[in-house]
């Protein structure tokens, strides 16, 4: 594939029609990640936390019509800056676009609403496997948070902690 994507490329917010195309996506980005397994997300839950909590946004890169990338993301807060930020939970190109900047398009649209709505920061995380993506995040000076590591819970252990909250809060 030849084109650029300055010459072709346009940004559209997702909306509620478009819960299957975003469910594609997840499942492409997820199977290119060798965790298609893990992918428990169906068309209802995305259109209820998506469209009717409001908890995410998704823009799609088109080029011609067709949908070619996209960026799921969400609100955060930074209590040092005061303000709130971007957060990129997923970006994704598919393999026929990739190399020919769409990534960064997706990117460059990702600050310009960061910027726009006065947040104070775009950040996400990146598998450390993944070292396309790093050089590419490198190459646009996005700089890796090499002194924080990520902790989580979910699942039963998830439960289990809002169990003793629980507990704590029955105690008179």
């Amino acid at each position: 594939m030849s084109e650029r994507p300055h010459q072709a490329i346009a940004f559209r917010f997702a909306n509620e029609q478009d819960v299957g195309l975003i469910l594609t996506f997840i499942k492409a980005l997820a199977e290119y990640e060798s965790m298609l397994d893990e992918v428990v997300a169906t068309e209802d839950l995305l259109r209820e936390w998506i469209f009717e909590r409001k908890k995410a946004e998704v823009i799609f890169a088109v080029s011609h019509g067709v949908e070619v990338g996209f960026a799921l993301f969400f609100h955060n807060f930074s209590t040092f800056l005061g303000r709130g930020g971007i957060y990129l939970e997923d970006l994704f190109v598919l393999p026929d676009y990739r190399g020919l900047g769409y990534g960064k398009a997706l990117l460059a649209e990702l600050a310009k609403i960061a910027t726009e709505r006065d947040c104070g920061r775009l950040e996400w995380w990146c598998l450390d496997w993944n070292r396309p993506s790093i050089d590419f995040y490198r190459s646009l000076d996005a700089r890796p948070m090499e002194e924080w590591t990520t902790y989580r819970l979910s699942g039963e252990t998830l439960h289990r902690l809002a169990g003793l909250s629980e507990s704590k809060r029955a105690q008179p």
